[in-house]
């Protein structure tokens, strides 16, 4: 989405609420918002994922943003290139005087666009707050969105729990999807809903009709454990699934069973949450090995997140680190099957990151 020559990278609607000034950047669609649960209502309305994204000449520029519900931190980056990182205070409007890096006219532009992004584009990341744009003023120069070459060519989607929101680490801008899709080199779209990855219809029907993404990664199963029985996990996950191979049927979907977590490691067996996470991941195996799409692919939760003290204390959400090492895990697990994607209609001339 574009307005006022900035890119809104992950944001479905720009919304101007009655009385308010600014708009409000939103991941998923009101009428998709209105569908989920009632905490998933509260969670869709987070930025987390969403950047601005500009370019221009000017060596200064000021960008005008606010948080509508709690404090927050933006991080700001030049291509893959950390800038600065700001605080917002919620209910404040802030404005961030940004200067160009000086030391980037002393390097080839080959080494700093090595990423998927050019080193041109400013990209602001938020965090998990309701954030709101106001304004950038690059004091009379022009103001454009990216061009497709100066963004990755491959847009990963993705769909999961907290884990998947970032939850644990310092800033969503180091959660393990957005550390993967640097490693790969691709975009990533993220709609994960901490608390309430219950993969509703609306939800399904959201990500199958959407076409700006090259593969999918799902994070299910987590969320659900207390809420939903076998029966009725197997009915959501059967739709979504279905409902997105139909419409998809040439793109690759990555789907993982449960991450480890302090219900794989009960004492008690008998307890819920661990006869329904075992329950669940055989509902995921069985759903692919009975279907064997050849673009559907299931990953092992526990190839991805292998040490249980990569975990904060809470023994369900990664640290920094753990975050870290699951994109590690990640990234080779999916980058054989990304890469024939850049030798098909998508493909770029970028490397990479190993």
């Amino acid at each position: 989405m574009e307005k006022k020559g900035v890119y809104f990278h992950n944001v479905s609607e720009l919304v101007h609420k009655p009385y308010q000034s600014g708009l409000h950047l939103q991941r998923f669609p009101q009428h998709v918002r209105n569908g989920l649960s009632e905490k998933g209502r509260t969670k869709a309305i987070q930025s987390n994922g969403c950047e601005l994204r500009f370019v221009t000449e000017s060596k200064h520029v000021r960008v005008t943003v606010g948080s509508n519900d709690s404090n927050g931190r933006v991080v700001v980056c030049r291509g893959d290139f950390f800038h600065s990182q700001h605080f917002l205070q919620a209910g404040t409007v802030t404005t961030l005087h940004l200067e160009e890096p000086e030391r980037f006219t002393e390097v080839s532009s080959k080494r700093l666009n090595q990423s998927g992004f050019s080193s041109n584009v400013w990209r602001l990341h938020f965090d998990r707050f309701g954030a709101v744009f106001y304004d950038v003023d690059a004091f009379g120069c022009e103001v454009r969105a990216p061009r497709p070459e100066e963004v990755p060519k491959l847009t990963m989607l993705a769909y999961g729990s907290s884990i998947s929101q970032s939850a644990g680490s310092t800033h969503h801008f180091n959660g393990y999807l957005q550390q993967t899709g640097r490693r790969l080199g691709v975009d990533v779209l993220n709609l994960a809903l901490s608390g309430s990855c219950y993969c509703e219809d609306v939800v399904a029907d959201h990500l199958a009709e959407r076409e700006d993404w090259d593969f999918l990664f799902l994070e299910l199963g987590v969320n659900m454990r207390a809420v939903v029985s076998p029966e009725e996990f197997k009915r959501r996950v059967s739709y979504m699934l279905d409902r997105v191979i139909k419409n998809h049927p040439d793109k690759p979907v990555f789907v993982t069973t449960i991450y480890p977590n302090r219900a794989t490691y009960f004492l008690d067996t008998g307890h819920l949450l661990y006869v329904q996470e075992t329950v669940f991941n055989e509902v995921l195996l069985r759903y692919c090995e009975s279907n064997k799409h050849p673009q559907l692919h299931l990953l092992d939760g526990a190839s991805v997140m292998r040490d249980l003290t990569s975990l904060t204390s809470d023994l369900i959400h990664p640290s920094d680190y753990g975050h870290t090492l699951m994109s590690e895990h990640l990234a080779k697990l999916l980058r054989p099957m990304i890469e024939p994607l850049r030798t098909s209609s998508h493909s770029t001339e970028v490397s990479p990151i190993l």
